[in-house]
């Protein structure tokens, strides 16, 4: 028997282009391909500005993981387990999701000195997750980056920074396991063509160069899943048994607890089962919740390599 799903104040258009890019149906096919002029017109734009523009370079290494897709590749996981091998390091974030304009100083050396509706729920996990970091919002990425030199930080780790095209950085790609839809924007879920994978230092791909591991703390036998993350249904290869429902929520979404509960109430459940993006938007919540705590499993040849281009490159200045 298939799960109940609910969408919650996820508009139409939303579910639509979440089928486009990601599970295209026939008449979708069609619609790509009569349209697919658009999507040619805006990856070009993209392929001159890349070509075109001035990278600067600053006096620390900067290290970016990005993607060429939009949903989830796996990027803030990544940004932790590559951030916790490094004293004095520093995350800049777009802060996706957040209420506030500007730059945002989310935690300094593992201070919190925001809340998650000032820095977005991404910026707060790496916060919590990464005690020995700091961790800035900025829609400036260059001001951020400037703001991270004269703190004093040795390294610098820029959070979705592939389009970032005119900063000097060692460039990581990360691509999700499966890709069915290779067109870009608007019509596909590149945001440039995909042979710009070989402007990157590393390509890499989920299950090859680097694996999901996923533990569920505080599992019930009940559990209502709840998450406000991009294409929610690629949780289903984590889900584990006792999960009577699914409950999705638009990306970024901040929830209510009141019509949480109501939720949790209406479909019989013993705990809510979240993520961890979704658990710093839920502090002091008198819920029960059962959290998926994913890590990520990375090769130690592509962390022996990141780390010899952060060493050369500091050592350089």
């Amino acid at each position: 028997m298939p799960l109940k799903k609910l969408r919650m104040n996820t508009s139409s258009l939303t579910v639509f282009f979440e089928r486009l890019f990601f599970k295209p149906n026939l008449l979708d096919w069609v619609l790509i391909l009569l349209l697919s002029p658009f999507s040619l017109l805006y990856a070009s734009i993209m392929l001159f500005r890349r070509l075109l523009s001035f990278k600067k370079s600053y006096s620390v290494a900067i290290v970016s993981i990005g993607n060429l897709t939009v949903g989830g590749s796996g990027k803030t996981p990544f940004v932790i387990a590559l951030a916790k091998n490094y004293e004095n390091a520093c995350i800049i974030s777009r802060g996706y999701g957040r209420e506030s304009k500007g730059l945002v100083e989310v935690s300094r050396r593992g201070q919190i000195l925001s809340d998650v509706f000032n820095s977005g729920d991404e910026a707060m996990l790496m916060a919590k997750s990464l005690p020995q970091a700091s961790i800035i919002v900025s829609e400036d990425r260059e001001i951020a980056i400037e703001k991270a030199i004269e703190d004093g930080v040795k390294v610098i780790f820029l959070d979705d920074g592939f389009n970032r095209v005119n900063i000097k950085k060692y460039e990581i790609l990360l691509f999700p396991k499966k890709i069915i839809n290779y067109f870009t924007f608007p019509f596909g879920p590149f945001r440039e063509f995909f042979f710009m994978k070989y402007m990157a230092n590393l390509a890499l791909y989920e299950n090859i160069d680097f694996k999901r591991l996923v533990n569920i703390e505080n599992k019930t036998e009940k559990m209502l899943l709840v998450t406000a993350i991009s294409n929610p249904e690629r949780l289903n290869s984590f889900l584990p048994e006792g999960v009577i429902g699914q409950v999705y929520f638009e990306d970024h979404a901040y929830f209510n607890e009141a019509d949480l509960r109501e939720k949790f109430v209406d479909f019989g459940a013993t705990s809510l089962l979240i993520t961890q993006k979704d658990e710093v938007k839920m502090e002091g919540f008198q819920l029960p919740l059962s959290v998926m705590k994913l890590e990520l499993e990375i090769k130690d040849s592509i962390l022996e390599n990141i780390n010899t281009y952060i060493k050369e490159y500091n050592n350089a200045r």
